[in-house]
């Protein structure tokens, strides 16, 4: 029997306006967006596209950073996005659904220690013996990103690398133990070098911790390699949906195609 979605998206909808009442411009950042991610599928959904496309909008409206003008939103089950309708709470949202920013320098003050912001999150989203003593929580988030309390204790951003911040994001994202990562453009502010390095974080974290991502990107490469499920989106509208393999061998869409050509391969010329 197919198992309930890990993340149902029905008919979502969001239209941005710009200009006065009389002559003004409407554009659809989210045109009717449909999909689902089922646990039979995998644990990782890439959601793929050009600035432009609607997939961070798509992604902050899961996150209730921005509001949706029409749709719905389920995470296993409970709804988390529905207007003019009963959600769940914002506590209980940040227990089933945790981001990963863009910019890992940004998500951090310069005025805290790094892990002021884990044992607050333990303390914020945790059950009482986690309240109580927050420590244990943060080690085990910590080294389940491959680093250790006394490695980020009493330090701030400046004493590390992007690469090592973003890290310290998706521990603190862990804490929780949400059932899903939302990560929007996690490795575009990270190093080239260091990025493989937290896209196979994730691919390992949803093999051993269960818990599902979904990756926003405009990098088919890195969609292909981590995701189970694959969407891609232009102008609002979803294009392409299924098993990354099957899109990116037989894309339906001229869009899709388009994309797989501005990849540059080592059998072709450029002309520059």
């Amino acid at each position: 029997m197919a198992g309930e979605p890990i993340l149902e998206v029905r008919d979502l909808r969001k239209i941005y306006r710009q200009g006065g009442l009389l002559g003004g411009k409407t554009h659809a950042a989210l045109a009717g967006v449909s999909l689902a991610l089922r646990p039979e599928d995998g644990k990782v959904l890439a959601i793929v596209g050009e600035s432009g496309s609607g997939k961070t909008t798509l992604a902050r409206i899961l996150l209730r950073l921005v509001t949706a003008d029409a749709g719905e939103v389920s995470v296993s089950g409970q709804r988390i996005v529905a207007p003019g309708a009963r959600t769940v709470d914002n506590r209980t949202l940040r227990k089933l659904v945790q981001p990963i920013f863009q910019n890992p320098f940004e998500a951090f003050s310069l005025q805290l220690p790094l892990e002021e912001y884990l044992t607050r999150t333990a303390v914020n989203l945790g059950d009482a013996a986690m309240r109580a003593n927050p420590r244990p929580a943060v080690e085990e988030s910590l080294a389940a990103v491959g680093l250790s309390y006394a490695k980020v204790a009493g330090k701030g951003i400046r004493a590390f690398s992007g690469g090592e911040l973003q890290r310290i994001s998706v521990a603190r994202a862990l804490i929780a133990k949400p059932l899903l990562i939302v990560a929007d453009e996690p490795v575009s502010m990270v190093d080239a070098s260091l990025r493989m390095t937290i896209v196979n974080l994730f691919k390992e974290l949803s093999a051993s911790l269960g818990v599902a991502f979904v990756y926003i990107t405009h990098d088919l490469s890195t969609a292909y390699y981590l995701s189970d499920v694959m969407a891609i989106m232009r102008q609002g509208e979803l294009v392409e949906f299924g098993r990354p393999e099957a899109i990116l061998q037989s894309p339906r869409s001229d869009y899709t195609r388009a994309l797989l050509d501005a990849i540059p391969t080592l059998d072709r010329r450029w002309n520059i």
